[in-house]
């Protein structure tokens, strides 16, 4: 596993299947820690939105469900999947519920906050952290939960050709 970039990691989607992060090179990528019973669910509109906007320009939204804040994740994957897709409408890849702290943490986690620490250290705080990854592999920005997507559509303006 490369340590210095993105597309070294690979990740197990809903469906089972070992997906590699290379598939997205050339791609700007939106990484997300998510949970269907949070009071920040609702941000899936917005990320699905923004998905739905700019996936022909490149953007790539990757949905990782998180149980490790207030027991918000409790399902299984195909509870996962069915939440999404029926209350949300979401139509980007969704992944197997990981750990994004501790040493259980995912290693795409430990590499991403390992390049951008947040506003109190490098700990995922809560569900809905974004981290923003350039077409290059290269961790860019840290959004935090409260972070709404209207807000990294403004910055993906600026990023995206």
């Amino acid at each position: 596993m490369s340590n210095e970039n993105f597309y070294g990691f690979e990740a197990v989607c809903l469906q089972g299947k070992t997906v590699a992060m290379e598939m997205y090179k050339g791609k700007t990528v939106l990484v997300v820690n998510t949970a269907s019973k949070c009071g920040l669910t609702p941000q899936f509109e917005g990320l699905e939105a923004l998905y739905k906007k700019y996936k022909d320009q490149g953007l790539v939204i990757l949905g990782f469900p998180c149980n490790q804040f207030g027991n918000q994740e409790p399902g299984d994957e195909k509870s996962i999947s069915e939440g999404c897709m029926i209350n949300y409408g979401v139509s980007f890849p969704m992944f197997s519920k990981i750990e994004v702290n501790g040493t259980n943490a995912h290693p795409i986690y430990k590499f991403l906050k390992s390049k951008l620490t947040g506003f109190l250290g490098s700990g995922i705080k809560w569900n809905f952290t974004k981290f923003l990854i350039d077409a290059n592999g290269k961790p860019m920005k840290r959004f935090s939960p409260i972070d709404r997507p209207e807000k990294i559509d403004k910055y993906l303006q600026n990023i995206l050709k």
